[in-house]
């Protein structure tokens, strides 16, 4: 559900508002509005060295893992902020080093053919009239033509491979030596000049190993440092869209905070000198903050919702609705029990790595639950690693996933469409009223008639309602009322002939919509089918490649590489299907028929960042 918000609006003095930021931050309850923040120049120096923060800490955790690079005996520095300096010179300095030993490198490359040679000789002998040419050709084009390019020049081979030659013509200055080869550019150091140059470069870098011990010794400084930057952005951002009054020396803000916990915001401001403020609920108008409060279950699943956006305050949180039909799309996607209890071990394992709330954890529990809902669906339909289970144990009734799940995948469809559109029913005559909602109610009512008296005895011949089928009087009766409240009631308050024109409309979109969305749910029939068939066709080319009348052991060491290879990349791939296809099922197909309305602004209250984030 969405946490009920209460709005302020403090009027301060402007030369308070860095210390009652302060205070608000240290409270940690208050999100301040900053839309339409523009950042300055210092902001925006400020956002890089966050990230340069940021970047600093991945390269650390790194760094530190190589015994041979860390030493863990190194001096810390001061302060985080130095420590911070000092890490972004030295990486500097690495990177235009190892820019050089690229460069360097490359060009030891194309000096390596010519040997070792003395370029101050070279020079001179240039000085006193006698140029050395430098040329490269094809191995077979040269042996065919030395002899004649050797009697008419002063010419040496220096270097070959199997592919080419290289060779130096004597020759005067500016004469032309017309040679069916390339003339390559003059080196202007040797082999041996270059090595040392990155081996120099090597021992530079190295050197720097030092510098990133002392910082990496330093993490908590940093961190804390970080944590200070981000704390100077958010006072930066409130100050910036604070409106300016009384020729600057008073300040007005904007506020929010939960209603729950709003009254230790009114302590704080009542104890403050020098504040006014008002207190109100939001209005329709208002860009309210948002904040979910679900039970542990939906919670798990904020995640989803969040990679599409979070509801908007005053309408419903989705989030409670669409969870058990996300869990169950997944596992009738991946719909194996042998991949969905690698799915379940992982989630386990990652839980019992990550003990501490956060995202992680939530990841956790969502491979968990996605897991054992696949193991479930799997077992119904007898899948364990692509092997069907009803060889294995004949007198067990398994699902006909493939013979009966596709007019099931399309009814699954039809149900959750329902529930969405009397989800939006309910919003509606929550927020605006009911009769705002009838024109929504006749819809469901005309669906709802409609898949009971027709689409159930599609599904099975004995789920017919004898005094509800197509041609029964209360079949009729539920058409009737719903077309009419979708006719004449979709607009209240207007014209009953413009009512029945933008019905018309409405209708014609509405069917050709419904009727897409109920074909998208096809997918769940299809994935489920496809990562099936795969895996079946691994474990049959895994026993193809063994030889006939093969004992155990070859049979393991020809079947076990395949079937490793063969089922991680099927449980790779289905597990991406699985998870990405019902989360289109969700924000497209269930969120448009629940009537969903986004807000791109969460709640983000101001708040003391302790020295262990890293955000």
């Amino acid at each position: 559900m969405i946490a009920k918000m209460s709005k302020y609006a403090f009027v301060l003095y402007a030369a308070q508002s860095d210390d009652f930021i302060g205070r608000l931050r240290e409270l940690g309850l208050v999100d301040i509005t900053t839309t339409g923040w523009e950042p300055s120049e210092e902001d925006r120096q400020l956002m890089l060295d966050i990230e340069g923060c940021a970047r600093a800490a991945e390269f650390l955790k790194t760094f530190r893992a190589d015994a041979g690079r860390f030493d863990a005996q190194a001096a810390p520095f001061a302060s985080g902020e130095e420590a911070y300096a000092r890490y972004a010179a030295a990486q500097r300095e690495a990177a235009a080093l190892q820019a050089e030993i690229g460069r360097l490198e490359k060009a030891a490359e194309e000096l390596r053919p010519w040997g070792a040679f003395d370029p101050a000789r070279v020079g001179a002998l240039a000085a006193d009239g006698v140029v050395l040419r430098y040329f490269s050709t094809q191995r077979n084009l040269f042996d065919k033509n030395a002899a004649g390019w050797s009697a008419q020049y002063a010419l040496a081979e220096i270097g070959r491979s199997d592919a080419a030659v290289w060779f130096v013509v004597v020759a005067a200055p500016g004469e032309e030596i017309p040679l069916d080869a390339q003339e390559m550019k003059a080196p202007g150091m040797d082999i041996r000049e270059a090595e040392r140059r990155i081996a120099e470069a090597r021992a530079g870098l190295a050197r720097l190993d030092a510098e990133f011990s002392r910082v990496a010794v330093s993490e908590r400084l940093l961190v804390g440092y970080a944590a200070s930057l981000r704390e100077r952005l958010q006072g930066a951002r409130v100050k910036a869209t604070a409106h300016a009054e009384a020729e600057g020396r008073l300040v007005v803000m904007e506020g929010w905070a939960e209603k729950e916990t709003s009254d230790r915001v009114d302590a704080l401001l009542e104890a403050y000198p020098g504040v006014v403020y008002l207190k109100g609920d939001p209005e329709p108008g208002d860009d309210t903050p948002v904040k979910l409060k679900n039970n542990r279950f939906a919670r798990v699943f904020e995640l989803v919702g969040d990679m599409y956006a979070r509801p908007k305050y005053g309408t419903m949180d989705l989030t409670p609705f669409f969870a058990p039909f996300y869990m169950l799309f997944f596992g009738i996607c991946l719909n194996d029990a042998g991949y969905g209890a690698i799915l379940t071990l992982l989630g386990v394992w990652m839980l019992s790595r990550n003990r501490k709330p956060g995202m992680m954890r939530q990841a956790a529990w969502f491979a968990t639950l996605c897991g054992a809902m696949t193991v479930a669906f799997g077992l119904l339909c007898g899948s364990f690693f692509g092997i069907n289970m009803k060889e294995w144990f004949p007198g067990i009734p398994f699902f006909d996933f493939q013979g009966r799940f596709f007019s099931i995948a399309l009814a699954i469809g039809m149900v959750q469409i329902l529930f969405g559109m009397l989800l939006k029913v309910v919003m509606i005559s929550s927020t605006a009223g009911f009769r705002h909602s009838l024109a929504s109610l006749g819809w469901l009512l005309v669906l709802l008639g409609a898949s009971v008296a027709g689409g159930l005895p599609m599904l099975d011949p004995a789920w017919t309602i004898p005094f509800y089928t197509p041609s029964s009087p209360a079949f009729y009766a539920t058409l009737g009322a719903g077309a009419v409240l979708m006719l004449f009631f979709n607009s209240p308050g207007r014209n009953p002939f413009v009512n029945f024109g933008l019905g018309l409309w409405d209708t014609y979109n509405n069917l050709t919509g419904i009727l897409s969305d109920v074909l998208s749910y096809i997918r769940l029939f299809a994935i489920g089918l496809s990562g099936g068939i795969l895996a079946t066709v691994f474990n049959a080319l895994a026993d193809g490649f063994v030889p006939e009348g093969a004992n155990i052991v070859v049979r393991l060491l020809v079947m076990v590489p395949i079937l490793l290879v063969g089922h991680g990349i099927n449980l790779f791939m289905s597990t991406i299907s699985s998870f990405v296809h019902p989360m289109r099922l969700t924000f497209v197909e269930f969120y448009k028929n629940a009537g969903f309305e986004m807000s791109m602004r969460s709640f983000e209250p101001l708040r003391k960042m302790d020295d262990s984030e890293n955000q």
